[in-house]
């Protein structure tokens, strides 16, 4: 493809470079490039991509795509205002605009979002028959086909890439969890979605946002570039949102109140919830096998998105009843014993209070929050959770989640600021270890939470990912007690 045809959307300050120059693929990373490639200077956090421009050029980059002048004479380069923001759209145009051969659905919020996906990708499934791409925290589908990932979403290159795959394959439409940092990183610039969705929005990510208002902003682009969007009209981030939202809209509400789309006669279990759908004009009722109230704002979302895409009421409540759990979300690990463990992805002040709650509900004894805070993250959030833990649960495990670059004590030791002394509670830094004890001093109708890992199968330290899947070390744990 022509350097001219990949600038179609970009904003072009000048120009050195042949714009009829032939480009064979896009780099942003110097280290990939290949002779013809266009390469994207992108400035990050840890490194700026314009350093690596000399590299770029000796690895036979036919051209760099910058926002600052690179040095040097003879130089081929295109200078554009913001070079993060034209890789998105570079991308779009070299991968054929695939997002515009699919029904695109967007889901935004702290809380919720790899639920409501995944949730709309069966109901679009089961409901339409449709083959159905999902962009998403536990992994990405092609399909039915699984692909393993390692952050909500991916640099805008791969993105477009993903998408292409997706088209390619057939997929009619895709679902994809949005995250802060994709609208604030402009890695789904260029993209326009058909309908999209706001959950919540509770502390989290304030390491990269700096103040929940800077954070809901960056949430509010995903409502600049939609056709349609639906709210939840529970939280109150909400009107905040409506009012950066030009499209149509309309909200759900679990809680019954002035809503297009509300819940009614919620009735919750340790296995399901059950409620009645209620929309102006139309009632039915939904059976969702996942625990826990905030099921009923999932499933309304998923409802949701169901109705802005043309479905019926009763098509999706009738989907609904058929779906299944989601890994890594109020997911029950089978348990020989008089108590029950659950795994859930709580990482947040705001999840982790909701699962607790949820398990309180349904709980014969105790309820134990066996639980982290993540390095390198939002130091802020760590005593909030001490104190949710200490106020929900009934008893307390305090270890690690992913330490990453932190010392795993520190982290502990700002979670303890927030519990209370007398809080009954036992502090063991590593994980399995904890686990093993949590199991080992349970009492009868207990339910232990493992909060904060959920679907992830692995434990980062010292920047090192190892091997570490709750499910396993449950099961191999409750192996070694039965041969005692």
């Amino acid at each position: 493809m022509k350097l001219k045809e990949l600038l179609t959307d970009v904003s072009v300050l000048a120009m050195t470079a042949d714009p009829d120059t032939e480009i064979r693929d896009i780099r942003y990373d110097s280290r990939a490039v290949e002779p013809g490639d266009l390469f994207v200077a992108v400035e990050g956090f840890r490194s700026d991509g314009h350093g690596f421009i000399p590299m770029a050029l000796e690895k036979g980059a036919a051209a760099v795509l910058c926002q600052r002048p690179p040095e040097g004479e003879d130089v081929p380069y295109v200078l554009t205002d913001d070079s993060r923001r034209a890789l998105a759209l570079v991308s779009c145009v070299y991968f054929g605009r695939p997002a515009e051969k699919m029904t695109m659905i967007g889901v935004t919020g702290t809380n919720g979002k790899t639920t409501v996906t995944l949730l709309i990708k069966r109901l679009l499934e089961d409901v339409l028959g449709a083959r159905v791409g999902l962009v998403g925290t536990i992994s990405n589908w092609i399909g039915d086909r699984q692909i393993e990932t390692e952050r909500t979403t991916p640099e805008s290159y791969d993105l477009q890439k993903l998408f292409a795959r997706m088209a390619d394959a057939g997929c009619t439409h895709a679902v994809m969890e949005v995250s802060s940092h994709a609208l604030a990183l402009d890695r789904v610039a260029g993209v326009h979605f058909d309908a999209a969705l706001f959950t919540n929005l509770t502390q989290d990510h304030l390491d990269f946002h700096g103040t929940m208002e800077n954070y809901a902003e960056a949430k509010a682009l995903l409502f600049s570039r939609c056709g349609q969007a639906a709210f939840n009209a529970d939280d109150t981030w909400a009107p905040f949102m409506l009012e950066r939202t030009a499209c149509p809209a309309v909200t759900f509400s679990a809680a019954g109140k002035g809503a297009d789309l509300w819940a009614a006669d919620v009735k919750l279990s340790a296995a399901a919830v059950d409620f009645t759908a209620c929309e102006k004009g139309g009632r039915a009722a939904v059976h969702l096998a996942i625990p826990g109230a905030f099921s009923v704002s999932n499933a309304l979302a998923a409802i949701a998105a169901g109705r802005m895409l043309g479905l019926s009421l009763d098509q999706c409540a009738a989907s609904l009843g058929r779906a299944a759990g989601v890994k890594g979300r109020v997911e029950v690990v089978p348990t020989p014993g008089d108590f029950t463990v659950v795994i859930d992805y709580a990482h947040t002040p705001d999840a982790l209070e909701k699962v607790l709650r949820t398990m309180k509900e349904a709980a014969k004894g105790r309820v134990v929050a066996l639980f982290g805070c993540g390095g390198d993250r939002d130091r802020t959030k760590r005593p909030v959770m001490g104190a949710i833990a200490a106020k929900y649960a009934d008893f307390s495990v305090v270890t690690s989640d992913n330490p990453r670059s932190e010392d795993p004590e520190a982290i502990i030791a700002d979670i303890l600021q927030g519990m209370p002394g007398e809080a009954p509670m036992k502090v063991i830094v590593d994980r399995p270890a904890a686990i093993r004890w949590a199991i080992d001093n349970h009492l009868p109708g207990d339910v232990i939470v493992l909060a904060g890992k959920g679907h992830e199968t692995y434990q980062e330290v010292c920047g090192v990912k190892r091997r570490m899947d709750e499910r396993e070390i449950v099961a191999e744990h409750l192996r070694r007690s039965e041969r005692r």
